[in-house]
């Protein structure tokens, strides 16, 4: 077993059967996998330099062996993790990465085979998707995001395992800004707490850096920290995750840093009873439609439906930067199910247009046979008031 592998071979190779599988039945030939959290998944291949070096797995919907192509200076790295045998590395701007792919793809395949790839991922380049295709001009390309995005849905045991452990990294963080956050220090120094007691505790580095705004800057909702001075009153709201594994668990909270306005308080309620009208909704089997329908009924009633403009949830697990979102999403657009096994982030996010205020709650849930139990998060509690 590789020295830093994560789970067991056995595991790796049911998910490669179920991937299979999932080829068989939409008819396509040959993987050429290359997103890294399709490469962890599968291949055990924990590396997030695909970002700007190529790298594939390369398998077909029958028996053989996948194939791992790297960069050759991350050669020992892959060997410190993957179960994969046949591994094969290229020196860039040197050696022709994609005529090494289609050279594999034509191996495994016939001429003019269906060639899965995950066209939707951060990785996949406009420029390097044209490299490949102009490499495999017989084949015909098809995007395999949605089809290993679904794959990842319910996870096993040990993965729910690896997600409440990062849960602990998250919840340690909200700690850390309730022990932390006082009027007189900036959103930097804030992060910094946070951060500092993930890493202390053992958290990997996240997908998506700490997201953090306070006072005027709150009705950002995907607001970084910067050097502005949180002020007596300020709505500070924060969204990080904790890591372990590259498993992600996302916590969401909104605090304040002294005694708030009424009418932060007004909007902060609103944002608590609909994110505990959502999760009233959620059992196996439920259209994810009427779990984003239920979130609404308050917001509606407060008309202030202009002011939620994020979906009410995605899923969670692997995550590589840029992003940590998974292909499940909890929208009134959508027409997924829930089922045991998901893990997902829930969220209440109200930022009324031109207000100057935000507020964000929300957290992990994992889905049980019976309902939905959180792992890291504010929850629908009432605002917590620091100071």
């Amino acid at each position: 077993m590789p020295a830093y592998a994560s789970f067991c071979e056995a595991e790796h190779r049911r998910r490669l059967e179920r991937t299979r599988e999932a080829m068989r039945v939409e008819g396509i030939d040959v993987c050429l996998c290359v997103a890294p959290e399709h490469l962890y998944w599968i291949a055990g291949y924990d590396s997030w330099v695909a970002v700007n070096s190529p790298q594939a797995l390369v398998f077909t919907a029958g028996d053989d062996d996948p194939c791992l192509v790297v960069r050759d200076v991350d050669l020992p790295l892959a060997m410190e993790t993957t179960w994969v045998r046949d591994v094969r590395a290229y020196r860039l701007h040197h050696d022709d990465a994609a005529a090494l792919m289609a050279e594999l793809v034509h191996d495994k395949s016939r001429v003019g085979a269906r060639v899965g790839i995950e066209m939707r991922s951060h990785c996949l380049s406009w420029e390097w998707g044209q490299i490949l295709a102009a490499s495999l001009p017989a084949s015909r390309f098809t995007d395999i995001t949605p089809l290993i995005g679904a794959l990842r849905w319910i996870k096993s045991p040990a993965e729910i395992a690896f997600m409440r452990e990062a849960a602990r990294h998250a919840e340690a963080g909200l700690a850390a800004m309730r022990r932390s956050l006082r009027p007189g220090m900036s959103e930097i120094a804030l992060a910094a707490e946070i951060e500092h007691a993930m890493r202390r505790q053992g958290c990997d580095y996240w997908a998506i850096p700490v997201e953090l705004a306070s006072g005027p800057r709150s009705e950002g909702g995907h607001a970084t920290p910067r050097n502005r001075v949180i002020e007596s009153g300020d709505l500070v709201h924060v969204e990080l995750a904790g890591v372990h594994e590259r498993y992600h668990a996302v916590a969401i909270a909104t605090m304040a840093a002294g005694s708030p306005s009424s009418g932060n308080r007004d909007l902060y309620e609103v944002a608590r009873r609909s994110l505990e009208d959502g999760i009233a909704s959620m059992k196996p089997g439920v259209p994810v439609a009427e779990v984003e329908e239920a979130s609404l009924v308050a917001v509606r009633e407060s008309g202030l439906e202009a002011a939620a403009m994020m979906r009410f949830g995605y899923g969670i697990g692997i995550a590589y930067p840029p992003l940590w979102l998974e292909t499940l999403e909890i929208g009134r657009h959508m027409d997924q199910r829930l089922q045991p096994g998901m893990t997902f982030v829930l969220h209440a996010c109200l930022t009324p247009p031109g207000s100057g205020t935000g507020v964000v709650l929300g957290g992990t849930w994992l889905m049980l046979e019976d309902g939905v139990t959180m792992l890291a998060g504010s929850g629908a509690t009432d605002l917590d008031i620091i100071g």
